[in-house]
């Protein structure tokens, strides 16, 4: 179902790409719209319990597409550096794939708090608060993982 990576030699274990995911400051969602066509989506996430979670406003192009095909990618890259030298960059990466669903509570409301901690720890007494007031107009997604492939180039 999903193809092999072809430079063997610059792929990731499953636990440097877990790494990758846990440490990254945002991911890119790409959907499919019914027209067919992929849609890119920059977001904050977290990763909590094997599971990619991100919130979401109430409607919108990415919704209309996880509700049209629930399956997505999600891309994660880290430790860039430009080697104008070389023509080239060095990074780590990894490319999630899997299907995305709603979470709801209490599922929903860890998600949030979890996100809260990642983002803006120093804050989490003022974060749950905000959770409380604002989570019925907030909507929390989870990317269940069928298969992930972390690269490093340098």
């Amino acid at each position: 179902m999903f193809g092999e990576m072809r430079r063997k030699e610059k792929q990731l274990s499953d636990l440097d790409s877990i790494e990758i995911i846990n440490n990254g400051e945002f991911g890119i969602l790409s959907t499919i719209g019914s027209n067919g066509y992929p849609y890119g989506t920059p977001l904050n996430y977290v990763y909590y319990n094997d599971v990619i979670y991100f919130h979401s406003a109430a409607e919108g192009h990415k919704i209309d597409n996880m509700e049209n095909n629930r399956r997505v990618s999600f891309c994660i890259t880290s430790d860039v550096e430009l080697l104008p030298e070389r023509f080239g960059t060095k990074y780590r990466s990894v490319v999630v794939f899997g299907k995305a669903s709603e979470a709801f509570d209490p599922e929903k409301e860890n998600a949030l708090t979890a996100l809260i901690k990642k983002y803006s720890g120093q804050f989490l007494e003022k974060g749950k608060k905000y959770i409380i007031s604002s989570k019925d107009k907030t909507r929390v997604f989870k990317i269940e993982i069928e298969h992930m492939a972390g690269k490093s180039n340098g």
